[in-house]
């Protein structure tokens, strides 16, 4: 096991005892033992005043704070809290529309329920070793929502389909 992962300081966020104790089982499984624990995003948002963790894992519904509520608050909040903290949030709900809602809240990788070693690990590398860079607009401050770019692309926009070359239109 590598000396960052053992090095990690984990907080897993999830309303649910059993699942907190199945992804801290995981990670004390690939070596990462500095693990706390909250049963609710305001609980979290505590610890994280008082300690700094290096990633996130979160459930997507709680109460009184949910997982995306959690999210924004990171992403726009002020102080000792880190605004670059790499957020995995673990749901059950993997429609379309909740995967956006959770992208766009600034959540830097999701793991579907039945959560698996594989997908918490594998998420785990990404947001590690091939960590996206942070981005801010008018409305959005987190990763980098594109996985991959044109690199031959020399324009302002994201991609040359972004733009209509005859009328100059810009597509949203």
């Amino acid at each position: 096991m590598s000396a960052k992962l053992s090095s990690l300081r984990v907080l897993l966020i999830d309303d649910n005892a059993n699942m907190r104790a199945i992804i801290a089982a995981i990670l004390e499984g690939i070596g990462i033992k500095d693990v706390r624990h909250a049963k609710d995003g305001e609980i979290g948002l505590g610890i994280l005043r008082e300690w700094p963790a290096d990633i996130a894992i979160i459930d997507y519904l709680m109460s009184p704070i949910d997982g995306l509520e959690f999210t924004r608050k990171i992403r726009h909040g002020r102080g000792a809290l880190n605004n670059q903290l790499p957020i995995i949030m673990v749901t059950g709900y993997a429609d379309r529309i909740r995967v956006l809602e959770a992208r766009d809240a600034g959540v830097t990788e999701l793991v579907v329920k039945p959560v698996t070693a594989n997908a918490v690990i594998s998420r785990l590398n990404q947001v590690i070793f091939k960590p996206r860079s942070f981005v801010r607009t008018d409305d959005y401050y987190g990763p980098d929502r594109r996985r991959r770019s044109d690199l031959a692309f020399n324009g302002p926009f994201r991609r040359q389909a972004d733009v209509n070359p005859k009328t100059k239109v810009v597509h949203i």
